[in-house]
């Protein structure tokens, strides 16, 4: 579900509120792949490059998920 969420955001061109908080639970659960990770740090590095705009006001989010 993680590069399904990534996947979207590439797509839109954003990362909504909601596909952000569902990526903190999943990765707050432990239960992802390598692919999975790969995925996130593409999806950091865009949004990072302003390639995939942010919903979301807060740096705080994206850092997070930076960190895996």
């Amino acid at each position: 579900m993680i590069r399904a969420l990534v996947q979207s955001a590439f797509q839109t061109g954003y990362l909504s509120v909601e596909s952000e908080g569902l990526l903190h639970q999943m990765l707050a659960t432990r239960i992802y792949q390598p692919e999975d990770v790969a995925a996130l740090k593409r999806l950091c590095d865009a949004v990072r490059v302003g390639l995939v705009k942010r919903e979301a006001s807060s740096n705080i989010s994206m850092e997070f998920l930076a960190q895996k």
